[in-house]
């Protein structure tokens, strides 16, 4: 549920900064415990805009803030 709940928020908040931008959530089957955010650009190329992995204990570090998603979304694209 938190990871659905996570994801929901962050794919909420990158179509609020960029209605344009297409959005899936788990487009292939994720791995185990994590929580990571890409970008698939137009050439096929992928950008890791978060990665929750390496992080925690506690769990909820695993977890990005929304704006920060955005934020590296933008500087990606810049």
């Amino acid at each position: 549920r938190v990871f659905g709940r996570n994801a929901a928020a962050v794919s909420e908040a990158l179509r609020g900064a960029m209605a344009h931008l297409p959005v899936d959530i788990n487009p292939r089957p994720p791995r185990r415990n994590s929580f990571e955010v890409s970008l698939v650009k137009e050439d096929g190329s992928t950008v890791e805009l978060w990665s929750g992995i390496r992080k925690g204990p506690p769990r909820k570090l695993k977890f990005p803030q929304p704006e920060t998603v955005v934020e590296a979304l933008k500087s990606s694209l810049a």
